[in-house]
């Protein structure tokens, strides 16, 4: 049946109305999104007397940055700032490290029981967490690693290895194997091969996990709350949560805490959001 010129505006004038309701739905959710943001930037720049007495939902009668300047000195939020980074970044090249490790292995080679291990590290995954937390309490209270920023890298470490070890591994499969059968026959060993070669083929699955990982670590507070005791030591999102007291709370200087505490996550996902959407695109178009 041919197609008409009336026809076939109708159906264009059908898709635009389509797409623009499609627009401004997403617009709406996306509005709806940002209103605890902009409450939150907006209320990190007011005073708890003023929240007080004119309402959390009312504008302001004056701004201030008052309140990060009490965030980073008297609430400590660079020292607990300067302790996430300590306890993120040494488990991030550890568990980027050992899975890409323990991924080029399952990838790679043949050998007897590599699927049982491989869908242990997956099985791994899918375990709660919060059912090992006595365990895990009593283990690091024994070893003598309780209250020590020790216990929270090596207990990151240990329970993201199972979820960066199942992305690299399908990300190493995809490389082809005569790239490898290539260096072999040149002289390089299997190490070699592994670090000059197959580590810089997966830089954008390696940037994708770096960014998700260090998200995840750098805002984790249960496990901060029960291997640290020493205020010393806390991460930023545990130290933020002792400045709410039991009768009295400054909401604004909390706020304001918050919003320091997303700057370096920010930071890190602008500079690695090319290989973060290259390593989550990738095998899309096959």
């Amino acid at each position: 049946m041919s197609v008409t010129p009336a026809n076939h505006k109708f159906a264009t004038r059908t898709i635009d109305v389509a797409e623009f309701f499609k627009i401004v739905l997403l617009s709406l959710f996306t509005l709806l999104w940002l209103v605890p943001v902009f409450a939150a930037f907006i209320t990190s720049f007011r005073t708890m007397d003023d929240i007080t007495l004119r309402g959390f939902w009312s504008w302001p009668e004056a701004l201030s940055v008052t309140n990060f300047i009490k965030a980073w000195g008297a609430a400590r939020v660079g020292k607990y700032l300067l302790n996430s980074f300590i306890i993120t970044l040494p488990s991030l090249a550890g568990m980027i490290f050992l899975s890409s490790l323990a991924a080029y292995a399952l990838a790679r080679f043949r050998f007897k029981g590599n699927m049982l291990v491989y869908f242990t590290f997956v099985a791994g995954t899918m375990l709660p967490f919060q059912i090992l937390m006595l365990p895990v309490f009593r283990l690091t209270n024994t070893l003598g690693l309780y209250d020590t920023y020790g216990a929270l890298i090596l207990i990151h470490t240990a329970f993201q290895l199972g979820f960066c070890t199942f992305v690299l591994r399908n990300f190493m499969r995809t490389i082809p194997q005569d790239i490898m059968d290539a260096a072999r026959v040149d002289g390089c060993g299997e190490f070699r091969i592994y670090w000059q070669i197959v580590l810089p083929l997966t830089v954008p699955s390696l940037a994708a996990l770096a960014t998700l990982e260090f998200t995840w670590v750098f805002n984790d507070y249960l496990w901060a709350i029960i291997l640290l005791r020493s205020d010393a030591l806390r991460p930023v999102t545990a130290g933020l949560a002792t400045l709410r007291g039991q009768y009295n709370t400054d909401w604004p200087v909390i706020t304001a805490g918050a919003l320091l505490a997303t700057i370096p996550t920010l930071f890190v996902f602008v500079f690695l959001q090319r290989y973060f959407i290259q390593g989550l695109t990738l095998g899309s178009g096959k």
